[in-house]
């Protein structure tokens, strides 16, 4: 019985369990490990949703409010709940590199009018609010939703709404409005400068404003020396104050010159600068501004210099040619970055990448589009690495008597993989949950019988429950 409880939470996220099935596993108080599983499913059924939505934990509607793929109007309906739910709808999902469809606007309509300010502003701050949503914000009473307009929907503004929050009563609103047009605009980053003199956000304005050469001489002559890695790396700093740099006994200073767009080959390498394998480095303003240039990205991706060529790697737009290049860099960093972020990464670098990086990254990989699957049963079957043999199961070619041979493996991470592949005939499926080891992903497959769920939610002890039964 301790086994077959240990499995249920398995079924949360089988694509195949049946209304009945999830309904008798929704539990009466949070339990992460279930609840976590149902709101990450594809798709939810209508009575399943109905019960996670009016459930009486709060902490189950917050999981469903936070469900990157549980369907908009449902989570919309959680703020017809408890008022103080309000604030969990706001806040929304937040996945790892993944957009979220957004609300209906019936649900912005209420939380951008919500009494408390909280719900508000986190509303505004979602990374998932529409366009239209936000643009109205702009002219808002309240100034910290005219200063979410300025930071999310900037372009989108009408100029006379511009010109208005550059000239805003409340200082945030038109420090934010300053910083979408520094770039361009002298007077406005030298007004930043001296208002933000002990903020975090300093840096920034002195990367990326537009300097005039009175302030970048001001700023280069401070005695305590702050930011001047963030001044060299802006294009608008003079190229002669640069060059005084070049020495300067600060190695981030000497790698910020070194970068500089206007330099050849030749002056970055008489630059003291150095790019550990570990070192985190952004991606440098100017390449990413100039993506669009094939030239400047080749220019980067054939350079010596290490930053350029990370920098480059993170672009679309880089040649065909220059991501062959790339793949083969000595840099382990380019070579990462290219395999996470460009959509013609070779399969042969992710696969690589895959066995033999060693970044928490490369697990991600597997998950790129262009990470190879045709031959891999025949090529990784009998690999003596673990993580190779369970790739074989990305095959389409790899046959049930495969799937279940590796169902076998000694290796728990192979049958683990084995346990979740749908072509594991049901015999061994069914053998799998009664196995207390494997039971949990054996009961995610979707060719598990029905019957089998249920007969597993009998032997767990777990009642039968219909919709409209309270929790």
């Amino acid at each position: 019985m301790t086994a077959a409880r240990d499995a249920v939470p398995g079924l949360a996220a089988n694509p195949s369990a049946p209304a009945d099935v999830l309904l008798r596993i929704v539990p009466s108080e949070h339990d992460w490990n279930i609840v976590t599983r149902l709101v990450w499913r594809e798709s939810l059924p209508a009575e399943v949703g109905e019960a996670l939505v009016t459930h009486p934990d709060r902490r189950v509607r917050g999981a469903l409010s936070e469900g990157p793929r549980v369907d908009p109007e449902l989570r919309a309906r959680v703020l017809d709940g408890p008022a103080s739910d309000a604030v969990l709808v706001a806040v929304g999902p937040f996945p790892y590199r993944a957009t979220v469809p957004p609300l209906p606007d019936r649900a912005y309509e209420r939380l951008l009018s919500h009494e408390r300010g909280l719900v508000r502003h986190e509303t505004a701050m979602s990374a998932h609010v529409p366009v239209h949503v936000l643009v109205p914000l702009a002219t808002h009473e309240d100034p910290v939703l005219r200063r979410a307009a300025c930071r999310r929907v900037w372009s989108e503004l009408p100029d006379d709404v511009r010109t208005a929050l550059l000239d805003d009563p409340d200082p945030e609103v038109r420090r934010a409005a300053a910083l979408r047009v520094m770039h361009e605009d002298a007077a406005r980053t030298a007004w930043l400068v001296e208002t933000l003199a002990d903020d975090w956000r300093l840096g920034d304005v002195l990367e990326s404003g537009l300097l005039t050469r009175e302030l970048a001489e001001g700023m280069m002559g401070r005695s305590d020396g702050r930011h001047l890695d963030r001044l060299a790396l802006n294009p608008a700093f003079p190229p002669d104050l640069a060059a005084r740099l070049a020495d300067h006994e600060d190695p981030r200073v000497r790698l910020a010159v070194s970068a500089r767009p206007e330099l050849t080959e030749d002056q970055r390498a008489a630059i003291d600068w150095t790019v550990a394998p570990d070192d985190r480095l952004d991606t440098l303003k100017w390449v990413w501004r100039s993506r669009g240039d094939e030239d400047v990205l080749r220019r980067c991706a054939h350079s010596a210099h290490t930053w350029l060529r990370r920098s480059a790697a993170i672009c679309e737009e880089l040649p065909e040619d220059c991501v062959r290049l790339l793949a083969d860099d000595e840099d382990f960093a380019v070579r990462l970055l290219l395999a996470e972020w460009h959509p013609k990464a070779p399969p042969e670098l992710l696969y690589d990448l895959y066995l033999h990086g060693e970044h928490r990254a490369v697990g991600m990989l597997v998950h790129r589009p262009g990470f190879p699957s045709a031959g891999l049963a025949a090529r990784c079957a009998d690999a003596e690495d673990p993580r190779e043999r369970a790739l074989a199961l990305r095959d389409p070619e790899a046959t049930p008597d495969l799937v279940e041979r590796l169902s076998r493996d000694a290796h728990p991470r192979v049958r683990e993989a084995a346990a979740l592949d749908p072509r594991l005939p049901v015999p061994r499926l069914v053998e799998l949950i009664h196995d207390p080891e494997d039971a949990i992903l054996a009961a995610t497959n979707p060719s598990l019988p029905v019957a089998e769920m249920r007969a597993l939610l009998d032997r767990a002890g777990v009642p039968e429950r219909k919709a409209q039964e309270n929790l």
